[in-house]
């Protein structure tokens, strides 16, 4: 049974079920689990959260002489009522309205997986429900502005790749999920599986996972390993969906039959297990890794597509291109006036239409004053050309000039 108590009542040896407020604002990765130690109650006093609820089936109650005569027990649905009754559908926002959000949530949601990958190490089960308001503040930013957190995330470095590759891949799932007109509850589902499905990283060897260099046969064969572990970990967990198992085992099938672990083909992978092939692959070929850097979001989306027919299912991968763009925001291209853009913003008009920041010329081989331009407005008579490398051109800061 549950308990809403005052956050400054809290003893070691209650059970938390929910800190009331915002996950941004609570010190912790996950709500639910004991109190083990006067640390915590001190982060969470510190937070400012004034209210948490409390199962007292799990841990201790209220000391008998500071209960409230009012006080009764609820049930969870009580307490999922309540949070429903707050819920706001976040309103769509500008990209440097949401860029500010979606980095305290990148920067957040990176602690998070770090210290989920570490209980794992430590041979504590994890729980996926644990990890739903993670999702959820993730699910909202992709809601409010999807280019913003989905392009963020995706400016890892080669040291962060392993814990921030989920971020992305729950970002990218969320995305997809709302491309495909999934209903909300499997746009969740997505995204916990995104979040959760290379989990079995956890249990590879740190020398292994992090080589700067290109894997031997052997240690190919390790790493070909972690999606079994990381279904093995959900499965005793006992928490993680069907959908989220699935996921987390057959992100490395392809429809050819040339995956792994089961060599599973077209039919057999299921729908979700495919949006999880096609994000995984996407954010793994465009971050920076210990052993080469990324591609440009448009040339790894060209590159995709020669992949496409064996790898990816058609229906699937179509509906990604159509969640981030033929030119994925942060992609160099040149204008028909000889100008070099950086793309900001996809379009609802046209997929070959986004929202650019102008900022070269190529005739005069100089940087010239940022212009921003929505090529899908009427009478603007700019189109794209070609996508550049901008290695060509000399230019370093691309990142910096669409994160600004």
């Amino acid at each position: 049974m549950l308990k809403k108590i005052k956050a400054s009542d809290l003893r070691t040896g209650m059970h938390l079920h929910e800190l009331c407020g915002s996950w941004m604002d609570h010190p912790f990765w996950r709500s639910k689990f004991t109190l083990n130690n006067s640390d915590d109650i001190r982060r969470i006093l510190e937070s400012g959260i004034t209210e948490v609820w409390i199962d007292i089936a799990k841990g201790l109650d209220m000391p008998a002489e500071t209960r409230q005569v009012s006080e009764t027990p609820v049930t969870e649905a009580t307490v999922e009522a309540e949070a429903k009754q707050q819920d706001k559908t976040p309103r769509p926002v500008s990209r440097m309205e949401e860029l500010k959000r979606a980095a305290m949530i990148c920067s957040k949601a990176r602690q998070a997986v770090v210290s989920m990958f570490q209980e794992v190490r430590m041979g504590n089960a994890i729980s996926a429900e644990a990890a739903g308001e993670l999702v959820e503040e993730i699910s909202s930013s992709v809601r409010r502005n999807p280019g913003a957190l989905i392009s963020l995330a995706r400016l890892k470095t080669a040291d962060d790749y392993t814990y921030m590759h989920s971020v992305a891949v729950c970002a990218l799932m969320v995305a997809l999920a709302r491309q495909l007109e999934l209903d909300e509850k499997d746009v969740r589902e997505a995204g916990m599986a995104g979040l959760l499905h290379d989990l079995g990283k956890a249990m590879m060897p740190m020398d292994v996972l992090n080589k700067p260099g290109k894997l031997t046969d052997d240690e190919f064969r390790i790493i070909k390993g972690h999606p079994v572990e990381g279904h093995r970990i959900l499965l005793e967990g006992k928490t993680a969906s069907d959908i989220v198992l699935d996921v987390c085992l057959h992100h490395h099938e392809k429809v050819d039959g040339t995956g792994y672990p089961d060599r599973l083909s077209g039919d057999q992978i299921s729908l979700f297990a495919k949006m999880g092939a096609v994000c995984d692959v996407y954010d793994a070929i465009t971050s920076n890794r210990p052993y080469k850097a990324g591609w440009c979001p448009a040339e790894s989306i060209l590159k995709m597509t020669e992949w496409s027919k064996g790898h990816f299912d058609e229906r699937v991968f179509q509906a990604f291109i159509k969640s981030i763009g033929i030119y994925p925001v942060g992609t160099l291209v040149k204008l028909g006036s000889g100008r070099l853009a950086v793309v900001l913003d996809q379009s609802e008009k046209s997929l070959l239409t986004p929202r650019v920041k102008v900022f070269f010329s190529t005739r005069s081989q100089t940087r010239i004053t940022p212009e921003l331009l929505d090529l899908s407005r009427p009478g603007v008579i700019e189109k794209i050309v070609s996508r550049e490398d901008a290695a060509d051109w000399g230019i370093e800061n691309l990142d910096e000039l669409w994160a600004s």
